[in-house]
């Protein structure tokens, strides 16, 4: 089963690399900007 946001609920932080390779946290942008996740998935 897999496991449900609550509404309101704040994001956890996480780490990942955008399509250059560059990290990115979570946690450095909260409180300074919107943060929009697109997750594409990939067609062969």
């Amino acid at each position: 089963m897999s496991e449900q946001v609550e509404i309101d609920a704040p994001a956890p932080d996480f780490a990942l690399e955008d399509y250059r390779g560059t990290g990115f946290r979570l946690s450095d942008h909260l409180g300074r900007k919107h943060v929009l996740l697109v997750f594409n998935r990939g067609f062969l």
